[in-house]
This record gives C-alpha cells, sequence and structure tokens, in this order.
C-alpha cells in the first residue's frame, strides 16, 4: 500500500516537472519576425470604386403612431338611449355628421313646443302694447305743452314697450335652447372616423359628461418619431410659407411583409425634447392610414400606438463620396488600393446614415476600396486582385 502511494507521488512529481519545462520552453522562443515575408506577398483583395456627386441621406429612426384626431363621445343632454347605429361597434367606420345613438326626445320635444307657446304669448303682448303706445302717442299730442317732457317717456309707454320686448327675446331665447337640447338627442360623428370603443347600449341612462365610446379620425394619423438633435439640420420642416417637408417611408417590420411600406410626411417638429432621451421629437403625417378609401387599397393599415420604423429622407449632401458604411474601419479611416499597395486613409465624415458613409474629404472619385476584411493591415502592404500579376 505504502508503495503504490510513493509510485503515484513520483508520477505526479514528473508530469509537474514536464509541464514547467515546456513553459519555459515556449515563453522563450523568440517571436517570428515576419514583416518582411508579408510585405514581399501581395495579399488577395476585392475592392469596390466609390460613388461621387449630390446624395439625399437617409434618417432612420422609431416612431409611435397616435391619432391626428380622437374624441371621448359624451352626452350633452340626459335620457335614455333608444337606438343605436349598427356602424357604432368598435372597429367600425362612420362617416362625418352620421348619426350613432338616439336619446329619447319625447320630453325635449315636449319642453320645445311649451317654449314655443310662451314665444307666442309674449309675441301677441308685444303687439298689444305697440298698439297701446300709438294710442298714447295720440294722446300726448293733444296734451303736448300740457306734460312736462321728463314725464314723456311714462306718457308714451316706453317702459312697458321695451318689458314686452324684452320678454320676446327671453322667449326667443328658451327655443333655440330647447331646439338645441332636441337636436342633442341625436349624438353624431363630428368627423369621419372609426369606433375604438363603444360604453352604451340602448336602454342605458345617461347624463352630460358620461363617455359613451371612443373615436379616432380616419383621414389622418401622427408618427411622433424620435430623432438625435444632430440630425435635424438634415430634415427639411415647414416653414408656414407653402414648403413642405420632407418625405419618408413607414414600416411596421414585426407585422407587415418585407417591402412593404406606408408613405409619409414630415409635418412639424415639436418644441422639446423626450424627457428621459433627451431625443428630439418630429411629427410626420400619414394620409388615410386604415387603408380604407379606394386609392389604398393592399396597403398595410396602422394601428394607434403602435411602434413603427421611419426612414426619413434628408435634405440633399452636395460634393461628396458615397461609401457602403461596411467598408468605413476603425476611427474613421478606409483602406484604399492605390498603385499595388495598401493605403489606410483617415475621412472626413458629412454624414452617416443606416447603409452609407457621405465622405467630404479624403477620399477622391476614382479611388478603389478595400473591401476584404484583412487579418494583417498596416500601411503599404501588398495587395492584388484575382487573376491581377504582382510587379517584382
Amino acid at each position: 500500500m505504502v508503495n503504490w502511494k510513493k509510485t503515484l507521488l513520483i508520477c505526479v512529481t514528473v508530469l509537474v516537472v514536464a509541464a514547467g519545462a515546456l513553459v519555459l520552453i515556449y515563453s522563450t522562443e523568440p517571436t517570428a519576425q515576419r514583416s518582411s515575408a508579408s510585405k514581399q506577398t501581395a495579399m488577395l483583395v476585392d475592392v469596390t470604386p466609390v460613388e461621387s456627386g449630390t446624395f439625399r441621406p437617409t434618417i432612420t429612426v422609431m416612431g409611435a403612431v397616435r391619432p391626428e384626431q380622437e374624441i371621448l363621445l359624451r352626452p350633452r343632454v340626459s335620457g335614455e338611449i333608444i337606438a343605436i347605429s349598427d356602424a357604432f361597434t368598435p372597429g367600425g367606420f362612420v362617416n362625418a355628421g352620421e348619426t350613432l345613438l338616439q336619446i329619447d326626445p319625447a320630453d325635449y320635444q315636449a319642453g320645445l313646443l311649451e317654449r314655443q307657446s310662451e314665444l307666442h304669448q309674449v309675441s301677441a303682448d308685444l303687439e298689444l302694447e305697440l298698439g297701446r303706445q300709438e294710442l298714447a302717442k295720440d294722446d300726448y299730442q293733444e296734451l303736448e305743452g300740457t306734460i312736462s317732457s321728463e314725464y314723456k317717456t311714462l306718457v308714451l309707454r316706453e317702459p312697458q314697450l321695451k318689458t314686452a320686448q324684452a320678454r320676446v327675446e327671453a322667449a326667443q331665447a328658451a327655443v333655440q335652447r330647447a331646439q338645441l337640447d332636441l337636436d342633442r338627442t341625436r349624438i353624431r360623428a363630428p368627423f369621419a372616423a372609426q369606433v375604438l370603443t363603444r360604453d352604451a347600449n340602448v336602454g342605458s341612462q345617461v347624463s352630460p359628461g358620461e363617455t359613451l365610446g371612443q373615436l379616432v379620425g380616419t383621414d389622418f394619423y401622427w408618427v411622433e418619431a424620435a430623432v438625435p438633435v444632430s440630425n435635424i439640420r438634415w430634415i427639411e420642416l415647414p416653414d408656414g410659407s407653402g414648403s413642405i417637408g420632407s418625405p419618408a417611408r413607414v414600416r411596421n417590420r414585426a407585422a407587415w411583409p418585407e417591402g412593404t411600406f406606408r408613405t409619409a410626411r414630415v409635418h412639424s417638429l415639436i418644441g422639446a425634447l423626450e424627457s428621459r432621451t433627451r431625443l428630439a421629437r418630429v411629427l410626420l403625417t400619414i394620409a388615410d392610414p386604415l387603408a380604407h378609401d379606394e386609392a389604398s387599397a393592399g396597403l398595410p393599415p396602422l394601428m394607434v400606438g403602435s411602434y413603427v420604423e421611419v426612414r426619413i429622407e434628408g435634405k440633399p449632401i452636395e460634393n461628396v463620396i458615397r461609401l457602403e458604411r461596411d467598408y468605413l474601419r476603425q476611427n474613421d479611416t478606409v483602406w484604399v488600393k492605390a498603385n499595388g499597395v495598401l493605403e489606410i486613409r483617415t475621412v472626413d465624415l458629412a454624414f452617416l446614415d443606416k447603409q452609407y458613409a457621405y465622405i467630404s474629404e479624403g477620399l477622391n472619385a476614382n479611388d478603389l476600396v478595400v473591401t476584404t476584411n484583412l487579418a494583417s493591415v498596416f500601411e503599404g502592404a501588398s495587395l492584388r486582385l484575382e487573376g491581377e500579376e504582382v510587379a517584382q
């Protein structure tokens, strides 16, 4: 038993010593000098020519869909609902002025008749008073010179006439109010809309201030996009003089098929930054957002509250080189093949969008940009293209 333990201890000791020797050998091995060999062996690369000219960048951001018009439908008179339109259901579409609910009008019809009767009565009283005033004028003319001028208005019954006229005006106003109340028993859509919610049914007793449902307008939706402040200067904003905002494309990546989008246009810049992200807020408008009209047939509808990708077409950038963003290397450098060798160019960026880098300085129109990812990168490295002979 003791011999077995000694044997095991010796084996472990030998393994430890051997491992230490290997570490010492590798740690003291001289580093291979391969720079001269690398310079002599040209690396096979692919290149692409650059594009020069004037380009419009694309500003890609996220935004939230909001209704341009939204209303909580509330009655202005109380009563029992006796009828509801078939269109007044969640998801239904209604036209401007369409009747959605009918409150029992019986009491309001009776009230209108009562106010009209009162108006007839006071109108008749006014006619009588006008007749009395004519008689008073005749009497005054006969007694003229014997009555002091300060009593003239009393003799001519002018206070009584003004009172009768005031009663008529009050009765007319009462009739108008009664007519308004009767009209308000018919609750109509204030604009073309889609019904989001309905909170009343036939037989419901309602009163002013209660919510009957929620409508959103169908003519336009807004998209509130969060844009970095540094990008605002590249967006066309309407200035109120007839100019129009930048065009844009809106896409719901989660719900729509690839390549499907809705067109939009920049409407305004909201005058306050988003409180948490400190991003600017740009408002865009989309016409017929629910694709309800024939002209929008086949387009996907937008949903209020959804998050969408917004691609805004920016202002033109003149006299720049446009390069695929993937070919922009670390520290804003670009690899260029020039005279068979690698040049590492530091460039100045005018703008950087999701797909392209727009370069104002550092590249020329005839440059060939290396697109291959190289394992060893140094200034002056020999490069070659497929089928190209390397100069000796």
